[in-house]
């Protein structure tokens, strides 16, 4: 992890991202940070990795490590392994490279994360 020099200040927000990237029932928004690149997603009731970002990855599952605060909704995730587990609002969730994910329900899933969305959705 990166350390920010003692004498550095930032403020950034979400409401004036530094990028965004959409794609098929979602969106994601970056910032840059302290030299380090965090993204806020939103993925839409129906969103499902293997169905919307696949065909941009061109991977099997997300190879994404992932380490996310969980704002809203519900987000299901499926690892390689078969394991799996339900993300709701409140979770912090790390997930290393190898999975699927889908909403699960009406409501929009919004997550935080720290670590893997440098090259999400490109």
């Amino acid at each position: 992890m990166q350390h920010l020099p003692h004498n550095l200040a930032e403020l950034k927000s979400f409401n004036r991202p530094d990028e965004v990237r959409d794609f098929p029932k979602g969106k994601l928004e970056i910032i840059t940070i302290g030299g380090v690149i965090i993204g806020r997603a939103t993925f839409q009731p129906g969103w499902r990795w293997s169905e919307s970002l696949q065909p941009i990855a061109k991977t099997t599952s997300c190879e994404a490590p992932h380490f996310q605060y969980h704002i809203a909704g519900v987000l299901k995730v499926k690892m390689d392994d078969g394991q799996e587990y339900e993300c709701r609002a409140g979770d912090i969730s790390l997930l290393p490279s190898g999975h699927d994910a889908w909403v699960v329900g009406d409501e929009p899933v919004i997550v935080v994360d720290f670590q893997g969305m440098y090259n999400y959705g490109k």
